[in-house]
């Protein structure tokens, strides 16, 4: 992996960015200080690895918490030796949690590019984090990472994820004329990073998970990556704009999802009660049950540049959705859910189910609570009908 300073062009004596950016390496010092002090991370921690002393004797747990981040941080100075801290901790990951991971479609693009993955959005920390981890073996730099402000309701992951790279897409300011703002200020960013910088990053095709298993580019997101550009030159050509900012769709796709179940809970409450009542920290519980929970296979396939012959958002979306569909991978858990559900049969790929396939998922379809079980079989046959053409979005 190539060594990238962080403390790239975006830094000068304005800093216009400075609030939603990643941290320079200037100020990682500081940041990891302020993290081995923090309370609510220590607390956090403690009720994750030390439960029982948390709960008797919580200070005593702080203390040995904050020893221990200032222990596994004391060699980090820079953001790339914190990815490499993360970098180790993937590589467990992926041995502990996934049979298999699989990487198609980057070596098509060039090493030193600087390109915008906008891609399918399964899990809040994981998609990402793939896309990083097939970078860092291709020995390639990381991206930097858009993620929306309503998963940093803590100063402390606001810290730790900007420490990784990630930059902040505001989903709660109030106001038309504020979140008008500050998308230019997002878009310009991002502009900047492509073109400036020559950073890439990753960003989701939508805002938030895609729980039902459909993935869907809300083409939104392309008037807003457009802001800049139009901002700066009046009579600017949308194709031009698009192709300075080398969209590359990307696909990732997971054997099981270990969030399947709480995806389930949330869909069945919203169709059977009209809404769906998020707990403090489901959010945390989902990154965390994301990183240890078992995944099976999973792909990541990156696709083409998106060129300069389109000539509207709508064309832009269509084009992502049809790469990103056109490269997610079916495992047999997919097909064994549309069979399940006793819809489309001629999709059912048979062949490719093996009997320790089926014992694997009747196993955990078992475990899955009766309301629950349409939701939970709809995520993972809804891929195969999208690929064959067969849903209406």
């Amino acid at each position: 992996m190539t060594q990238h300073n962080n403390a790239t062009n975006a830094s000068n004596e304005t800093d216009p960015w400075a609030d939603i950016r990643p941290f320079m390496d200037h100020e990682v010092a500081d940041v990891l200080a302020r993290l081995s002090r923090d309370n609510e991370l220590l607390d956090a921690l403690t009720r994750f690895r030390l439960p029982r002393m948390a709960r008797w004797a919580p200070s005593l747990a702080r203390l040995f918490a904050s020893r221990a981040v200032r222990r596994e941080v004391k060699d980090v100075s820079t953001v790339y030796d914190f990815q490499m801290r993360i970098a180790h901790y993937m590589e467990r990951m992926i041995r502990t949690t996934t049979d298999a991971f699989e990487v198609t479609g980057l070596d098509k693009l060039e090493p030193q590019g600087a390109y915008l993955f906008i891609g399918n959005h399964r899990d809040i920390s994981l998609d990402p984090a793939f896309v990083n981890y097939a970078l860092y073996q291709a020995n390639r730099d990381t991206v930097r990472i858009a993620i929306g402000d309503n998963l940093l309701k803590k100063p402390y992951v606001t810290d730790l994820m900007r420490l990784n790279k990630s930059f902040i897409v505001p989903r709660s300011a109030r106001g038309k004329r504020a979140m008008l703002a500050a998308y230019h200020q997002l878009s310009a960013y991002i502009r900047h990073t492509i073109t400036e910088d020559q950073h890439s990053i990753w960003m989701a095709q939508r805002e938030g998970r895609a729980k039902n298993g459909i993935d869907h580019t809300e083409p939104a997101i392309i008037k807003m990556l457009i802001m800049a550009r139009r901002a700066a030159e009046r009579d600017m050509v949308f194709g031009d704009a698009i192709a300075e900012l080398k969209l590359v769709p990307v696909s990732i796709s997971y054997e099981y999802d270990p969030c399947d179940v709480q995806k389930a809970q949330e869909l069945h409450d919203i169709d059977t009660q009209g809404s769906y009542a998020k707990s403090e920290f489901e959010d945390i519980r989902s990154i965390v049950a994301g990183i240890t929970g078992s995944k099976g296979r999973v792909r990541l396939h990156f696709g083409t540049p998106v060129g300069s012959d389109m000539a509207t958002p709508d064309e832009v979306a269509a084009e992502i959705d049809r790469q990103v569909i056109g490269g997610y991978r079916l495992f047999p858990s997919h097909y064994l859910a549309l069979e399940a559900l006793g819809e489309a049969p001629e999709l059912v790929a048979r062949k490719a189910i093996t009997r320790q396939d089926r014992e694997r998922f009747n196993a955990r379809l078992a475990e899955v609570p009766e309301p629950l079980r349409p939701y939970w079989l709809a995520q993972y046959a809804n891929p195969v009908k999208h690929k064959a053409g067969r849903l209406s979005l």
